[in-house]
């Protein structure tokens, strides 16, 4: 069977969106900033939302600015360190794994999702200067990262994105995805990230206590260990899982089924 012209362009765009190579970050990046502004739309990626890394090229160079544009007044969302925690966008992201897009009305989605009634995006939109509405495309990785993708309109007067997200979301869904896990693949290969191993069952059996709530100090009257020995296994877990912080450990540890 032949294939159709618009199947081959949309097989080049994946093609170049997918890399495995730090040195090929930049390329691909170039690649996708041009497949979506030809829709009218700009994107912004945070591939992991728990990270306050960004995302960069081979040379240290910030993608997001360079590439993607976000270079005006207010746009270096990037930044703002707690807006993992202050914007509804990436948020949601954290309820839902496939696209859906918003405005200050709230999230629209074509599957029901409970947690977006919650969520009141009309504060957010009345300060946001550079768009009145996004789609967003979540990236639920492997270690339980979260990567979070923002397609804005050039127009940032433009409200309504429920024909572009109808139309048009799967293709650009893909490659976007494509373009994701292909960054953390090589940042892994190159070593930009520390090399996760398996929890040892020491470890596991700290982080079980320490969800229960309890102390180093009780774990260690609890399994007849030192001290020093709980917080040398708690920090490890942490170490292997990429994790800052107790709290997030734990979460990290649960998400992977660590934790009964």
């Amino acid at each position: 069977m032949h294939q159709s012209r618009r199947e081959i362009q949309l097989g080049s765009i994946f093609d170049r969106v997918t890399f495995v190579n730090s040195s090929e970050i930049r390329p691909a990046a170039q690649a996708l900033h041009s497949f979506v502004e030809s829709y009218s739309l700009r994107v912004a990626i945070w591939h992991d939302i728990s990270s306050p890394e960004q995302l960069m090229d081979e040379e240290g160079n910030c993608l997001n600015a360079d590439v993607f544009g976000w270079t005006g007044v207010g746009e270096k969302w990037w930044e703002n360190r707690s807006l993992a925690l202050e914007s509804p966008l990436p948020e949601a992201c954290r309820y839902e794994s496939e696209p859906f897009w918003c405005n200050s009305r709230g999230f629209f989605s074509p599957w029901p999702n409970e947690h977006f009634d919650s969520i009141d995006t009309s504060p957010y939109f009345e300060k946001e200067q550079s768009f009145q509405s996004a789609i967003l495309v979540p990236k639920h990785l492997a270690m339980g990262k979260v990567s979070a993708s923002c397609l804005v309109p050039l127009d940032p007067k433009k409200t309504d994105l429920e024909a572009v997200f109808n139309d048009h979301v799967d293709v650009l869904a893909q490659a976007i995805r494509k373009f994701v896990r292909s960054y953390h693949a090589a940042i892994h290969k190159d070593g930009f990230l520390f090399h996760e191993k398996s929890l040892s069952r020491h470890e596991v059996c700290c982080l079980v206590w320490a969800a229960r709530g309890k102390t180093d100090q009780e774990i260690a009257d609890i399994l007849y260990r030192s001290h020093a020995t709980v917080r040398y296994h708690i920090t490890r877990a942490g170490e292997k899982l990429n994790t800052v912080g107790r709290a997030q450990t734990l979460a990290r540890a649960a998400q992977l089924g660590y934790l009964p």
